[in-house]
């Protein structure tokens, strides 16, 4: 991925309703700053828009040198309710003046109220609830329940989890090894042959979308489909928010239902109204067996949860499948206010509503660049990909340089994502106003083009 300059560099001036750059970018103050978060941090903490974030509030993002970007990140599809929501913030409040910040697994009514009401949102037989931490976390948790059903339903050769291509589960051991992204793997050396990978069913980089490709993807690696224990997959691939069909999940639910493996969908990035349902899943007409959740979840404190049929989460005994901070009572009054307030702002139909708007402008802009690939996602999740268009190949470069100058324009987005960093992904509040989608979707319109017309002008070979 190519790397943001930290020298200052004189930008337009921006002043809308909603967007404001009235400094060089990056700001000046603020270059000591990150650079000495560069000396403190491990490498791997680079690589995103050298802005420091100061205040958010609803989609909004400040700086504390006048500085004000329309956010295109939910800061990585957590601020679903909004940042800084009011509600969220009272409950938090609430819990914490109440005198309750941490208690382990010892029975709290925080936890026993935010479980109780997933599970009321929940189809059956998702009715059981675990809560953790992080994505990845949940993701662990489901790969340990699929072996530990399958030698309960089979032998301890059911072992098998199967996963897709170009899929992100996290960034833990067990995660990134059912993660199909093979920069992910490279560090890991000896990988579990448990683990098997298949094309993913997107209709863009994989035509074949039949069923077929799954069974037929078994057989060529030789996977016995009995072994199978679990089949885990994004409710959408996070990398470029690609869908896959209906009519292939709900054969891949009958699949699973006839050689006893449980269905797994990650919804830590689809889940609560993200892509115009509240669960992602819904969009398939399908049920799974068990679901991961987190990030939009809570809208801002670190929570999250595996929700499932009570056999398989039934199946360790007390004290066997825990986690330090599971249920924290402040994170749960979060994660319930955020919950509401989803629920009571209608803010599922507002991404459902307004996301089609950003998927037919986003479509408009394909149609206007033979650099635009395709456009991906639901609701208010897009990706808009990138690439060379004599070659085929992810164009990183580009992709790079239209965040970039979205940056400089008010627009703030994490640095692309997918293959070859050719994605640049689009995930707003799900709260923002049409009056605000259609002055952040002016400013990309105006990076779109100038990046692409300046990569044009670039003489052939220069990068």
């Amino acid at each position: 991925m190519p790397a943001y300059s930290l020298e200052p560099r004189l930008v337009p001036h921006v002043e809308t309703e909603f967007r404001r750059i009235a400094t060089p970018l990056p700001v000046p103050e603020s270059v000591p700053l990150i650079q000495r978060l560069q000396a403190a941090e491990p490498r791997a903490m680079q690589g995103q828009p050298p802005v420091i974030w100061d205040q958010a509030e609803g989609f909004l993002v400040r700086d504390r040198w006048g500085n004000q970007w329309i956010d295109w990140s939910s800061g990585v599809l957590i601020a679903n309710a909004g940042h800084n929501a009011p509600n969220v913030n009272e409950a938090i409040r609430k819990q914490v003046e109440h005198g309750l910040l941490t208690n382990y697994c010892f029975p709290s009514e925080a936890r026993l109220a935010l479980v109780e009401r997933l599970a009321s949102l929940l189809p059956d037989p998702l009715k059981k609830i675990f809560l953790l931490t992080t994505g990845s976390e949940t993701v662990e948790c489901a790969i340990k329940l699929c072996r530990t059903y399958g030698a309960s339903v089979g032998s301890s050769r059911k072992d098998c989890i199967v996963s897709f291509a170009n899929a992100f589960h996290g960034r833990t051991l067990g995660s990134q090894q059912a993660g199909g992204i093979p920069s992910l793997k490279e560090w890991i050396g000896h990988l579990d042959p448990g683990f098997v990978q298949l094309p993913f069913p997107d209709g863009f980089r994989q035509t074949d979308t039949s069923f077929d490709t799954f069974e037929r993807g078994l057989r060529e690696q030789d996977v016995d489909f009995d072994t199978v224990a679990g089949v885990i997959l994004e409710t959408y691939q996070g990398a470029e928010a690609a869908f896959a069909p209906v009519d292939f999940m709900k054969n891949l639910r009958k699949w699973c239902d006839r050689h006893k493996a449980l269905l797994v969908c990650d919804e830590v990035q689809a889940g609560f109204g993200r892509t115009g349902a509240f669960w992602g899943f819904e969009h398939y007409d399908i049920v799974p067996d068990l679901a991961c959740f987190g990030k939009g979840i809570t809208g801002s404190l670190p929570l999250a949860a595996v929700a499932g049929r009570s056999d398989v989460m039934d199946l360790h005994s007390p004290g066997s499948m825990t986690s330090t901070h599971t249920g924290n009572p402040v994170c749960c009054a979060a994660a319930l206010a955020s919950i509401e307030t989803i629920i009571d702002e209608d803010l599922t139909g507002n991404s459902r509503r307004l996301g089609e708007v950003l998927h037919s402008k986003l479509h408009d802009l394909k149609k206007e660049y033979e650099e635009v690939a395709t456009v991906l996602g639901k609701g208010l999740v897009a990706g808009f990909v990138i690439e060379d268009p004599q070659t085929g190949a992810p164009d990183g470069s580009l992709a790079f340089d239209i965040v970039r100058r979205s940056v400089e324009k008010g627009l703030l987005m994490f640095s692309p994502v997918g293959p070859g960093g050719g994605t640049v992904k689009i995930c707003p509040p799900l709260l923002i106003t049409e009056q605000a989608l259609d002055d952040s979707l002016t400013a990309f319109r105006e990076a779109v083009k100038e990046a692409i017309t300046a990569h044009s002008a670039e003489p052939i070979g220069v990068t």
